[in-house]
């Protein structure tokens, strides 16, 4: 069975830079579609960015041209770079594993800053706090 465990979040400043990172085990990376997720207090989880299972990539629009989402095959992981971090950028972090079937949906999900489809496999998330 799959299993993810999130990493690389912490206290910043405005306008730092953390990248996170969400290492899968009990399955390739390639395979599945993979989203990163946020959850700020008090407000709903919202979809930040993803990576189809044939590298597509998509992104909600309050961090497009700031976010960059990859994944290394090889250490069978993937990867969230965030730039030009914002305090309304604070919150839980969390990456969630899907089937391949799930990549238009995630994709779809994830670029209109929506809830997360049911069905995914998650880690137990990442504190990213960005404050002055």
């Amino acid at each position: 069975q799959e299993q993810l465990v999130e990493s690389g979040g912490g206290l910043v400043q405005p306008g730092s830079s953390l990248r996170l990172s969400c290492a899968v085990s009990g399955g390739i990376v390639d395979d599945y579609a993979i989203g990163w997720f946020r959850q700020a207090p008090g407000k709903e989880r919202e979809g930040v960015s993803c990576i189809a299972s044939d590298g597509v990539t998509a992104y909600a629009e309050p961090v497009r041209g700031r976010y960059l989402i990859s994944r290394d095959s090889a250490k069978n992981t993937v990867y969230l770079q965030m730039n030009n971090l914002k305090p309304e950028d604070t919150g839980v972090y969390y990456c969630v594993l899907y089937a391949a079937v799930f990549n238009t949906l995630l994709k779809a999900m994830t670029q209109q800053g929506r809830s997360p489809p049911n069905g995914g496999t998650w880690g137990q998330g990442t504190q990213v706090t960005v404050s002055s």
